[in-house]
This record gives structure tokens, sequence and C-alpha cells, in this order.
């Protein structure tokens, strides 16, 4: 009879708040996917006007080749890639805060936004992605009376 392997579960919380479950089946490390490579995690601000949602983020030092922002249903991901442009040894650093290399940020949108007319700009380090809202009269469909 083959040895049952018992799952291991994680659940942490996100910054956002949003609970996820993380499932690992390697009984021999139960914290192999933590050990993967680190990703930073983007600070957003997420706000509305009357009829979009605005996401700015600040991504000082990223091109816009090193950048990808999808949106799939509900979830809006942006990931990209702050390249070090020089090679520094670890132990010449004094202080170091800033992150370097590959981040991601995943947001669930709030309300219903028209995906087609969604907008991206980059200016001065800033990342802006505007939503716009999906109107009360969207998908509906008026019927015509033919005589």
């Amino acid at each position: 009879m083959p040895k049952k392997t018992e799952e291991k579960f994680r659940f942490p919380i996100p910054e956002d708040g949003a609970w996820q479950m993380m499932q690992k089946k390697d009984t021999n490390d139960p914290d192999a996917f933590f050990k993967a490579e680190e990703e930073g995690e983007l600070s957003v601000d997420v706000y509305q006007n009357e009829k979009e949602i605005v996401i700015k983020t600040a991504i000082a030092g990223v091109s816009r080749k090193d950048l990808e922002i999808s949106l799939n249903h509900d979830l809006l991901t942006i990931r990209g890639n702050r390249k070090l442009e020089e090679d520094v040894d670890e132990n010449n650093y004094f202080h170091q805060e800033c992150y370097w290399g590959k981040f991601s940020r995943s947001l669930i949108l709030p309300i219903e936004v028209e995906k087609h007319k969604t907008k991206a700009q980059l200016k001065n380090g800033v990342l802006t992605i505007i939503l716009p809202k999906i109107t009360k009269d969207a998908g509906i469909i008026k019927v015509k009376e033919i005589e």
C-alpha cells in the first residue's frame, strides 16, 4: 500500500489584507515555497473619482520594457524588474534600503471596470493606471421595434 503524504498549508496575511492559501506538497521541506526567489512588493495608492479608479505607484529606476500590467476579470497585476546598473559587493554597503530585482503587486478591484479603455502612463518614476468604471447603462441592450 503506498504511503499517504500529508499536505502542508500556510496561511499568511498579505499587507493588502486579503487571505491567501498557499499549499506545499513536499513533506521533506515544508518551507520550500518560501525559499523561492525573493520578489519585492510595490506600495500603491488606489482611489476613485466619479468616472475612474486610479492606481499610483512609485517605480523609479524601472523602464517601460521591464514592466508588465495585466487585468484578468477583477484582478490587476503589476510586475516588473528594477535592475541595479552596477555590481556592488554586499560587504561594501554601509546601509541598504532600496529594493533591486523582481517585484509584483496584485489588487482585487472593488468594482467593475472597462478593461479595453484602461490606460497606463509612466512619468517621473510614477506609474499611473486609470481604469474607467463601468457605467450603470453599460451592458444594457436597447430593443429597437421594427414595423
